[in-house]
């Protein structure tokens, strides 16, 4: 594909394994910008598991009191309490500690200021997911990789997940054949999805909308299941269920502007106590007075620009066919998979527990009977699959992520699992690409959107050049 130059190098060196000996000899230095509730997974990794090899020297923010919060944090775990600088010392801060690399834990929109800045310093990033929130900002951080020789590590915390990884062990290993197709529904039901409805979240300009902030995770996932590059997106949007006249029809009055005040709360199933939760109490309740951001904004707000039914087609430069939904207001959340292959049919599916981002609680948890997988032959009977599990967020996804970024001894993944800045790129793109078809009603070209973004370094799948057997006639 033109927009995708083949062959690409690894990613720097500086954001690989180093051996074990060099790890005794000093503790690589990280800092942090943004103490929101995702830098907590990265925090608590460092001051617990992977404490003799890593240590968090500073942390940044533009609300102070976040700043102590975090700091009071890393005292509570037996750590040495970070240093903290606001917002605008953050050329300071690199300057005063010179991390191995800096962790972006902002809102989305903001990653893309500090990704290259930090580049432009000759320091590696890692950053939360998605990288950024259009084809522009997207362009600028290329740009800079390829001006500092550094390098951005994606945490897409889903590929590292055991039963994701066998998914993608059984497709290369070729039980269903060469995929020339899949079929993709996420749902989000109406405590998880409904609360991207009162956060920042629900403002596209810093979000992306649910296509890229949230839909960065499954369009990486397809990329990196099929081991290929997207090259054309079609798509249709819409907000309908997360509306002032959905309020009504329920009964209620109209939106109001938060939770905590609403004259309503008695009668709203959607009424979040943000002060009940230890969690979102510290974060976001506790030092509102710093930035007026109120974490419980009514979901019914008409002045809400992210859509909540989003439908998507995307075609693969490889030949395969991608058909995926996303919709923000159903009865259960978790997701169905299905791949088609010219041998059969691999079917994954997983039913995730209720989460309200920042709670104490784990982030897309399952339970062992809530994951299945079959694969489908052509001809024959359903095979089941024993279900490969993990414990903790994100299917256990997370632990496993964090050793391959903080272990200098991980070991060689040959699943590729790790996601540099153009895994990063090729997984936003296509959401980037959907909004845009929103817009104009017309298919986009990746192609057309950056330049100079290099294929991804991915694992080997089988070839179309392969034989496929004929399955077995079916005498009736």
């Amino acid at each position: 594909m033109a927009g995708l130059v083949g062959g690409a190098a690894a990613a720097a060196a500086s954001l690989q394994p180093v051996p074990a000996q060099a790890a005794a000899a000093r503790r690589r230095t990280f800092v942090q910008v943004g103490c929101g509730s995702r830098a907590r997974m990265f925090q608590d990794a460092i001051w617990g598991p992977h404490k003799a090899t890593s240590r968090l020297a500073a942390i940044c923010d533009t609300n102070p009191g976040r700043l102590a919060y975090a700091a009071r944090r890393a005292t509570e775990a037996g750590a040495p309490a970070p240093k903290t600088y606001l917002a605008a010392d953050f050329a300071r801060m690199l300057s005063d500690h010179r991390p191995d690399a800096v962790i972006v834990t902002t809102p989305d929109a903001f990653h893309v200021d500090y990704i290259v800045r930090a580049l432009d310093a000759g320091i590696d990033v890692i950053t939360e997911k998605p990288m950024t929130t259009d084809a522009a900002k997207a362009q600028a951080i290329l740009d800079a990789v390829k001006r500092s020789g550094r390098h951005v590590r994606v945490t897409f915390n889903y590929r590292y997940a055991p039963f994701r990884t066998q998914v993608k062990e059984m497709l290369m290993a070729g039980e269903i054949g060469d995929v020339l197709s899949v079929d993709f529904t996420w749902l989000l039901n109406t405590v998880h999805g409904a609360d991207y409805f009162r956060r920042w979240h629900s403002n596209k300009a810093i979000s992306g909308g649910l296509m890229v902030h949230k839909a960065t995770h499954h369009f990486d996932l397809v990329n990196w299941w099929l081991s290929d590059v997207p090259a054309t997106v079609d798509a249709k949007g819409k907000r309908q269920f997360y509306t002032p006249e959905t309020a009504r029809r329920m009964g209620l009055s109209g939106p109001h502007q938060r939770c905590r005040t609403c004259p309503e709360k008695d009668k709203c199933n959607f009424y979040l106590d943000i002060a009940a939760d230890p969690g979102l109490k510290a974060l976001y309740v506790d030092n509102e007075r710093y930035d007026g951001y109120f974490r419980d904004q009514c979901v019914w707000r008409p002045e809400i620009s992210i859509e909540d039914t989003m439908n998507v087609i995307v075609g693969y430069e490889g030949g395969a066919t991608l058909s995926y939904s996303l919709n923000a207001f159903n009865a259960w959340e978790g997701y169905h998979v299905a791949f088609n292959g010219t041998k059969g049919r691999l079917e994954h599916s997983v039913v995730e527990q209720a989460y309200v981002a920042g709670a104490t609680m784990a982030q897309g948890a399952s339970d062992e009977d809530a994951v299945t997988t079959r694969i489908v032959p052509l001809r024959g009977a359903p095979r089941p699959i024993k279900v490969r599990t993990g414990e903790g967020g994100h299917g256990g996804g997370d632990a496993v992520m964090l050793a391959d970024l903080f272990d200098p001894a991980a070991p060689e993944d040959p699943l590729l699992r790790a996601a540099d800045e153009r895994a990063g790129a090729c997984s936003i793109l296509i959401g980037i690409a959907a909004n845009q078809c929103f817009k104009t009603g017309k298919e986009v070209k990746i192609a057309d959107l950056v330049t100079g973004l290099r294929r991804p370094d991915l694992p080997p799948m089988p070839s179309h050049s392969q034989p496929v057997p004929m399955p077995p006639r079916v005498v009736r």
